[in-house]
This record gives C-alpha cells, structure tokens and sequence, in this order.
C-alpha cells in the first residue's frame, strides 16, 4: 500500500497508541475526589503542562474537544454570542474548511454578516483589502493557516499584528494542517484550532487554545471538565496520547520540513511533465500538500484508477461535498475546468522517494488510459 492523504488523517504512530494503552490503566474519572481519580486528573495536567510548553501558551488556555470541526464551532460561535453586542460582522477567506462555513453561515442566519477578504496571486490573504474590511462592528476575523486543499501558507503573524490595533475583534486560526508540520508564532492569535490526528495522534481528540484575556460561551453544557468551556468527561488516554503525539511531531521538525520539501520538488518535477497535468499548488504553500489537476478527468476516476494499485490519494479535503468543483482550487486559479479535475496528493515525513517512484509508475499508466493517450 502506498498512502498519499496524510492532509486527511494520519495513522497513528506505535509510540502515541503505547501511550494510550498505558494512560489506560488510569481508570478514575478525573473529577472524582477519590485516589484513582487524582490519579487521572495528576496525568491530564502534565499532559496539558507539556502541551502548552511545546506551543509557548498558558496550560489554562488549552481547551480540549472532540476535533478541529468542533474547536471551530466553538471558537466562532462562543466568541460571536460572547461579544454578540459589541458586533456583528465576520470576516474569513474562501480558502476555510468546511467546519468554518458551517458555523459562520448558522450565524448569518442569525443577524450577523459576514465578507470574504481578497486574496493575492498565490492565495495569500491581501493585508490592505484585509484592513479596508474591518469596521467598527467587526468582531471576528477567521482565516485558516493552510489551506487543506492547496496547501497556502498564510501569513499569520502579519494578520495578527494588524489586528491587534482592532481591540474589538479577535483573530481565529484553524491551524489543523499547520500544527506538527510548519512552525508558527502563536502569540498575537487569540483563538487556535487543531486535531491530533493530523500528526499521527489518535482521532477523537482535538484542542481549542483561547487566550486567558478572552471568554467564549459554550456549546456543550452541563458538567465538570479540564474547563468551563467544554462539557463532558476527559478522556486520559486521548489527552495524554495527544501530548505525546505534539511532541513527537515538534522534535526535529526543521529536518523533517526539509526531507518533505525534497520529495515535494521531486514528486512536482515528474508531474510536470505530462501534458493534461497542471500544478495548482504554489511556492507559498507547504511541501506536504500537492495539489494538480488532469485536464478532462474526473478526480473520482483517477482516485479510483489508482486505488486498484493500492495507492490512495484525495479529491477535495474529505469533509468536503463529493462530485463539487473545488471551490479552493477555483479561488485560486480561477479556471472551472481545473477545479472540476483537481486531486490531492499529501505526503509526509515519512513518506519515501520509493513510494512516490511506484506512485509515479502507476501515475502514468492511469494518465495514459484516461487521457486516451497511445
């Protein structure tokens, strides 16, 4: 099996999922007053103590969910119904996750409006459209750090230095395919989502960091947590396998960008070659996301054609609507035939140049037989 859809989960890592099995035996509900309880609650803060020190944040910052998706739903909605008289008017990108449109367009059925800021040749949020869409009722600013298709790198810093002269409206970032791949500065975003399974963590488990200075409203209520801002009963192994997950992903991470760039310029460089094929993805976007598209097929067909080698790739991010155009894609590029025929190639640290060698192999008998080619 040859696996080319890191961007839409991981398989977990033996040395997270031992982690687990051990945070297992801790069986105490972490709210109860009994020893074995203390036990599980002691386990739950160093992992939050080592998680808040791998991204430089406060362990009362970390919130922990289910998933990005739900990370989201509560960052966007605690904050819009928090601050809901201070305003009502968002501001995202056409680059966001599904799990960002979702909760947004729930609001603008509820009073609130929402723009799209402009974005340059290579995908990245235009600053000076960005500053001529801010007003006095805005209140949320939503822009993920990659985007899960192409693969666009934002310029986070930037975006948050500039809001920060806007005391009233506060900076969201899905940061799902940018943590444990590409290093970013967390310090002027005031809200942070992403999962585990992204990095070779166990699925299920996910985290809201929310700066200290800022309150959201919940969506899950009732019950004692890690938080007040998200019901429920923790789970040990998941956080704790979580903890491990970061950290494993955070070790020698410039080594690993490096190693993925190279498989990233090579993999681009056998694709290129072929007629139909255009390279959607840019210099700005990391090297763990190619995104191409084959003139005149169908992404379902190539996926299926090359699933029959047992290679796997991707579509559109999977939580996106199937047989769709690529709304990223059709952003970026503007060209509807290459949004109707884009796929996702994704790699990883340890994808190997074999791999894409046998991938590239297969590539070219599928392309051949559905480009009519002889």
């Amino acid at each position: 099996m040859i696996y080319l859809d890191y961007s839409a989960t991981t398989k977990t890592s033996d040395e997270v999922l031992d982690t687990f099995c051990k945070a297992s035996s801790f069986i105490g509900n972490p709210n109860s007053l009994h020893k074995l309880g203390l036990e599980s609650k002691n386990l739950i803060e160093a992992s939050t103590n080592k998680i808040a020190e791998l991204l430089n944040v406060k362990p009362s910052e970390v919130i922990y969910t289910s998933g990005s998706s739900e990370s989201n739903n509560l960052a966007i909605k605690g904050i819009c119904d928090k601050y809901k008289n201070r305003g009502k008017h968002i501001i995202t990108t056409s680059l966001e996750h599904s799990s960002i449109y979702g909760p947004i367009n729930y609001l603008l059925d509820n009073g609130y409006s929402c723009d799209f800021v402009k974005l340059d040749e290579f995908g990245r949020v235009d600053i000076e459209d960005l500053k001529r869409l801010i007003t006095d009722d805005t209140i949320l600013v939503s822009i993920n750090a990659v985007n899960s298709e192409i693969g666009v790198l934002q310029p986070i810093d930037e975006i948050g230095r500039l809001l920060k002269k806007y005391p009233k409206c506060f900076f969201h970032s899905d940061m799902t395919q940018a943590i444990g791949k590409v290093n970013i500065d967390l310090s002027n975003v005031d809200l942070v989502s992403f999962s585990a399974h992204k990095f070779f963590g166990i699925k299920g488990i996910g985290v809201l960091i929310k700066k200290d200075k800022i309150d959201i409203t919940p969506i899950i209520h009732g019950g004692k947590s890690t938080t007040i801002y998200r019901s429920g009963t923790p789970c040990t192994p998941l956080i704790a396998s979580l903890a491990k997950a970061l950290r494993l992903a955070l070790f020698n991470s410039s080594s690993k960008y490096d190693e993925v760039l190279k498989l990233n310029k090579y993999l681009k460089s056998k694709l290129e070659k072929y007629d139909k094929v255009k390279i959607n993805s840019n210099d700005k976007c990391i090297p763990h996301i190619l995104n191409i598209s084959i003139l005149g097929v169908k992404p379902e067909t190539m996926l299926h054609a090359l699933e029959e080698y047992d290679i796997y790739i991707s579509t559109q991010s999977a939580c996106s609507n199937t047989n769709t155009k690529s709304k990223a894609v059709l952003a970026l590029t503007g060209d509807i035939k290459r949004a109707e025929s884009s796929i996702r190639i994704s790699i990883s640290s340890i994808t190997t140049k074999e791999e894409l060698d046998e991938f590239i192999k297969c590539f070219d008998i599928c392309y051949n037989k559905l480009t009519n080619i002889r």
